[in-house]
């Protein structure tokens, strides 16, 4: 189930009453990219998404989730206690190539996340201890930039 809405447009005006947890395979399951971008860490739990896998993607440094066509589970973490606010800075955060769908969870449950629906996906998973060593300061010192901005409701930039 999409829950986006059309065009360009990141507004939940879909999104449910009571909004599931979000499934997290990237760069948001790092403590400082989710301080910089919402000024605390959710609680969270881990959890993985069956027949995903957070794929590479060329000239990024952060991973898309894409179906794994020979099973397999993308490994991440659910954001449990996000409130309106933080979904709505998280949701302008995301790449408009992504939508935001509702996935069977490891734990039985249901959640959002946000699956890749652009091109560039390279052959193999995206590798989050590489990410942390050569690319997780900067990255979270941008978001960090970022932050205030889409709380304040103006465009991401950069």
């Amino acid at each position: 189930m999409d829950i986006l809405v059309s065009g360009n447009s990141r507004r939940l005006d879909r999104f449910p009453a009571d909004p599931k947890g979000l499934f997290c395979y990237g760069t948001l399951q790092f403590d400082d990219v989710l301080k910089g971008l919402l000024g605390r860490v959710p609680q969270r739990l881990p959890a993985s998404a069956p027949g995903y896998r957070a794929a590479a993607l060329e000239g990024r440094v952060y991973p898309g989730l894409v179906v794994q066509a020979l099973g397999g589970s993308a490994p991440g973490v659910v954001l449990t206690d996000l409130s309106n606010e933080e979904w709505r800075i998280l949701d302008a955060f995301e790449d408009d190539q992504y939508a935001l769908r509702e996935l069977s969870l490891s734990t039985g449950t249901m959640g959002l996340a946000y699956v890749w629906q652009g091109g560039d996906v390279r052959t193999e998973d995206w590798d989050a201890e590489e990410f942390q060593t050569r690319h997780l300061s900067a990255y979270a010192e941008r978001c960090g930039r970022i932050g205030p901005r889409l709380a304040a409701g103006e465009p991401k930039g950069e």
